[in-house]
């Protein structure tokens, strides 16, 4: 049955993934290893799980609940996920900005699943501004430090 709790849910995974697809875009142009498909499930996942942990599946019955629990996994699962995408080329680390933005898309997922649509839709800009922008700046400090 469509419920308007239904619609509702509804609603936050398609916003979720409209952001998720708002940064993993960006890091599709740029040829990263994890691109769009990765960030818009990363939302998704994060979204749908934040959703679920408002679920309680026991109603009546007693249990404790707690919906943070389900969230706090989600940071632990997106950690293991991140630290996937880090590798030392030499004396290098690279991929932690790829790690860092699957990171803040969960973030943005989760902040969407808990209706926090005005701070989700902000990150959202501002990470990809971030990560669209400060690459330019980036070089610039460095070409200065060369001279």
């Amino acid at each position: 049955m469509i419920t308007h709790e239904v619609i509702t849910m509804i609603f936050k995974i398609s916003l979720s993934t409209g952001l998720g697809m708002i940064i993993g875009a960006e890091r599709e142009r740029k040829d990263k290893p994890a691109g769009l498909r990765t960030h818009v499930l990363v939302a998704i996942g994060s979204t749908l799980f934040t959703l679920l942990s408002f679920i309680n599946p026991f109603p009546g019955q007693g249990f404790a609940f707690d919906p943070t629990r389900i969230a706090a996994q989600v940071v632990v699962g997106i950690g293991f996920l991140g630290a996937g995408m880090i590798f030392l080329k030499g004396n290098e680390a690279r991929g932690l900005t790829t790690a860092a933005g699957i990171w803040v898309t969960a973030a943005i997922g989760m902040a969407v699943g808990f209706g926090a649509y005005a701070i989700a839709i902000y990150s959202t800009v501002l990470a990809f501004l971030i990560l669209s922008a400060f690459g330019r700046l980036e070089s610039k400090f460095h070409q200065d430090q060369a001279n």
